[in-house]
């Protein structure tokens, strides 16, 4: 199975930031370590999830990044250059599977217009109900890194 790279991780983790402790994020969920919403043994985060140490913390990121590479493994059919494997994969890793499933960003990847993806990744800056301004950061780096090498 194709993985995403340390480039990718590192975007990822960038945008997710480290917490040891549970807390909300800004859409609602409550999340530890890099973002993820599962603890180490599949249930949910909540309030009076356990601290975790960044080894275990390492380890939520890469269940929850292989399930985000599956994502775009199964719904692009798209031969795709790493950058913009990692790029698709930290969207699915924020957004779910899911999203990038009926978004219109896969169906440009999908149908080769990797010109107008940019601009798909940018309309997906919403978290509970308002337009955030790290959404609208990630969102950027993503587009920045599609095209940086395609």
């Amino acid at each position: 199975m194709r993985h995403v790279t340390e480039q990718g991780l590192a975007l990822i983790k960038r945008f997710e930031g480290f917490s040891a402790t549970p807390y909300l994020c800004p859409a609602g969920w409550w999340t530890i370590g890099w973002g993820t919403i599962h603890g180490l043994f599949g249930q949910p985060v909540t309030a009076a999830t356990p601290p975790v140490t960044e080894e275990e913390a390492e380890t939520l990121l890469r269940r929850d990044v292989a399930v985000a590479e599956r994502a775009v493994l199964r719904l692009i059919a798209v031969p795709l250059s790493d950058v913009r494997f990692d790029a698709l994969a930290s969207f699915a890793f924020n957004l779910g599977g899911g999203a990038l499933e009926r978004s219109t960003l896969r169906r440009k990847v999908n149908r080769e217009e990797h010109a107008d993806v940019p601009d798909e990744f940018r309309k997906w800056v919403w978290g509970g109900g308002r337009k955030l301004p790290g959404l609208i950061r990630r969102r950027e780096a993503e587009a920045v890194l599609y095209v940086g090498s395609g």
